[in-house]
């Protein structure tokens, strides 16, 4: 091999793991809103309780919103589909929920809850600024 060919060969390795940690990465960021959409819609009588619980108005639109966001942007996420303009709205959800539900950080498992939506959305901001990578529907589409 040639020191040229083993830098090729070493950067499509790179490119490689990298455009799978991408995939892994959208996959798990997406499980948690896929697994609480399809919860809400098994027991939305409670959910629009809780929503309503805090003060939001329009409980069932909130709770349909809720549903489409979490469920449809899961799955466009998962498939790498518009996916920034997607991470960018998961990240402005998870923020929102953050402040709206679990904001009273004197209780430890909200404190828990809030930081968890905050570092999600971290990782939502992470797609907004790279993208989803080698494997999705963004990178056909180019």
């Amino acid at each position: 091999m040639t020191a040229s060919t083993l830098t090729t060969a070493e950067q499509s390795r790179s490119d490689a793991t990298q455009a799978s940690a991408a995939l892994v990465g959208r996959v798990l960021l997406s499980t948690l809103f896929i697994l609480s959409g399809v919860s809400k819609l098994a027991a939305p009588a409670m959910m629009v309780g809780y929503i309503s619980s805090v003060g939001l108005p329009f409980p069932q639109l909130a709770l349909a919103l809720a549903i489409i966001v979490e469920i449809g942007g899961g799955l466009a996420l998962i498939a790498g589909y518009r996916a920034r303009a997607v991470a960018a709205v998961l990240a402005l959800f998870s923020v929102a929920t953050a402040l709206a539900f679990h904001s009273a950080l004197a209780d430890q498992n909200q404190f828990i809850h809030f930081f968890k939506n905050i570092a999600m959305a971290g990782g939502f901001l992470q797609i907004v600024a790279f993208g989803a990578g080698r494997f999705s529907l963004d990178a056909r589409r180019r």
